[in-house]
């Protein structure tokens, strides 16, 4: 009798299907899960509560060889780092001739001024570890998949290759585009409006600071596509959605336009905002491609 009343107290753990179930059917308030469609459902279910032949139980570790794995990463992504900064100090006049480039095309005249003792010395510094962390971003993108890797499942596995080589790839396209576009623009507005008034020089200071913030800032932005991608292959997103709201992307991409360029001049603005467009729309079109 005892053991009767003890095998009806315990309890089976539910299986990742049974879960999914639950989830699904659970009553929750308006605008949570239940807002969601069948699709994106089946996705936030298949996250939480994966199958288990979908994971690989054998690379299970303890928490001791997590933490041994993430510092030796960190370790190694430091010397890479380190090593990419050691080149652009050691050539630091090259580095910083290139980031003058902007200022000097389309004819334009610019004299680069340092404002105070040691300035210049510690803007290459500055310049430097810049255009370091630049150099070594895919390295960095590379340890971090490699560190968590392990913890997503199969299906997933197979999106990481892609989206951290075409995330690496979109970061120096913003960049370049930043450095070849962007940049020229809105120094030769700034130059021409000044022109026959004042002799342009500016503080070397100020000038890597506008370059290296409007690249960082472009290449980020230009990861639209990548997260677009990424959340189609995971049924999150649907092209039909994405298109659907291209009015406000349109507007959207003006505001963020104005918000990431460092310049307040409009020629800069829109085309950044442009460009955002394209890449969004570029994003949409290959989510259509792939079927999602």
């Amino acid at each position: 009798m005892a053991d009767a009343a003890a095998g009806a107290t315990i309890k089976t753990t539910p299986s990742p299907a049974e879960s999914r179930a639950e989830l699904a059917s659970a009553a929750l308030p308006t605008g949570e899960y239940q807002a969601l469609t069948q699709d994106q459902r089946s996705a936030v279910s298949e996250f939480f509560f994966p199958d288990a032949e979908d994971l690989d139980m054998d690379k299970a570790m303890p928490l001791e060889d997590h933490l041994r794995e993430f510092r030796e990463g960190v370790i190694r992504t430091g010397i890479a780092i380190a090593v990419c900064v050691g080149g652009c100090l050691t050539f630091y006049k090259e580095l910083t001739t290139t980031l003058e480039s902007p200022a000097q095309m389309n004819g334009m005249v610019v004299k680069f001024v340092q404002l105070g003792p040691g300035e210049f010395f510690f803007v290459s510094l500055k310049a430097a570890v810049a255009v370091g962390f630049l150099l070594a971003f895919p390295y960095i993108l590379f340890e971090a998949a490699l560190y968590f890797t392990p913890a997503l499942t199969r299906s997933e596995r197979g999106v990481v290759g892609p989206t951290v080589l075409s995330s690496a790839v979109l970061f120096y396209a913003g960049v370049a585009f930043a450095f070849y576009a962007l940049a020229p623009a809105a120094l030769g507005f700034f130059i021409s409006y000044s022109q026959d008034v004042i002799e342009s020089q500016f503080s070397i200071d100020q000038y890597f600071e506008f370059i290296l913030s409007m690249g960082f800032a472009t290449g980020l932005a230009f990861q639209v596509p990548v997260l677009q991608v990424v959340l189609g292959l995971l049924n999150v997103l649907k092209s039909e959605q994405l298109f659907s709201v291209w009015r406000y992307v349109v507007v959207g991409s003006a505001v963020v336009g104005a918000i990431l360029t460092p310049s307040t001049d409009p020629v800069t603005q829109l085309l950044l905002s442009g460009a955002l467009c394209v890449l969004y729309f570029a994003g949409a079109g290959a989510l259509v491609a792939l079927g999602r």
